[in-house]
């Protein structure tokens, strides 16, 4: 079935690479039971981790090979202060990425709360496509809703004022007008700021802390049932799992994606369902 209509989402029909593969060579689809589409989130790929970035590669040209689409949903860079960011992780991934779509298996990112400024140039150059946030999907004939999952957090009122103001056009427009290393040390210092807010909360209630840092179960049941969907993939809490809940008169699913700061975390999806699993780095 194809997926509902929905306001502010992209409503994508994704062929997979196997019946893009197959009608190239004028034959129909063949099935073929280990594809499937992969998503990943919250690699945070930083300098300071380059066993993560040799991890991510390896997967690249790995597994990924092998997928019908690959899906990024945000947080694929610790930080990201605009296209022409010199990081030579950025450059080596985009080379990689682009690869891998040139090999037939396409490529989306979703912006997450760290590489909200990667733009249309590195995409480009990554031969990948920028979805919106959130986004509706149709997953072998099954619709599901793709978010970072910042979103959901709606008891974070602090994270969400400051999500509304850089987010917002104007103030990127003023950001990205700025020299390369003003933009580079705001990125410094506001990730000193999210450490030191974090380290703050900890030392308080750990109870308010874990409220505020995951989800807000009444937005991820608004949420659903905006969309009209039973399946939910996200990632920006970094806490991996499968949930299974209730809105309304559905059974629903929502899939945590994990975080790739020690090891990786990719989702498997394919016609018979899908599967969470940890990849170990080296």
């Amino acid at each position: 079935m194809p997926p509902p209509p929905a306001t502010g989402a992209a409503a994508c029909r994704l062929p997979p690479a196997a019946w893009r593969r197959a009608r190239a060579g004028g034959r129909g689809p063949a099935y073929n039971p280990a594809m499937a589409t992969l998503f990943v989130s919250d690699l945070h790929l930083d300098p300071a981790r380059p066993e993560i970035t040799a991890l991510f590669l390896r997967f690249l040209r790995g597994e990924a090979a092998g997928a019908d689409a690959l899906y990024i949903l945000g947080d694929l860079f610790e930080a990201w202060v605009g296209d022409d960011d010199p990081s030579e992780a950025g450059a080596e991934v985009a080379a990689a990425l682009h690869a891998l779509a040139d090999a037939g298996v396409p490529v989306y990112f979703m912006h997450g709360n760290r590489d909200f400024l990667v733009g249309q140039d590195y995409a480009r150059r990554a031969g990948m496509r920028i979805l919106p946030d959130p986004s509706v999907v149709s997953l072998y004939g099954r619709p599901a809703l793709l978010m970072h999952g910042d979103l959901l957090c709606s008891d974070d009122t602090a994270y969400q004022a400051f999500r509304a103001q850089t987010r917002d056009p104007r103030w990127q427009q003023q950001f990205l007008a700025q020299p390369l290393q003003a933009r580079l040390a705001f990125a410094a210092q506001a990730r000193q700021a999210s450490m030191a807010r974090q380290q703050e909360m900890l030392q308080g209630d750990r109870g308010t802390f874990e409220t505020v840092t995951d989800v807000t179960p009444a937005t991820v049941e608004a949420t659903l049932a905006r969309f009209g969907v039973d399946l939910l993939v996200h990632g920006h809490t970094h806490r991996p799992a499968v949930h299974a809940l209730r809105v309304g008169t559905r059974d629903c699913r929502r899939i945590v994606l994990g975080d790739w700061y020690e090891q990786g975390s990719v989702l498997r999806v394919d016609a018979g369902g899908a599967q969470l699993q940890a990849l170990a780095p080296g």
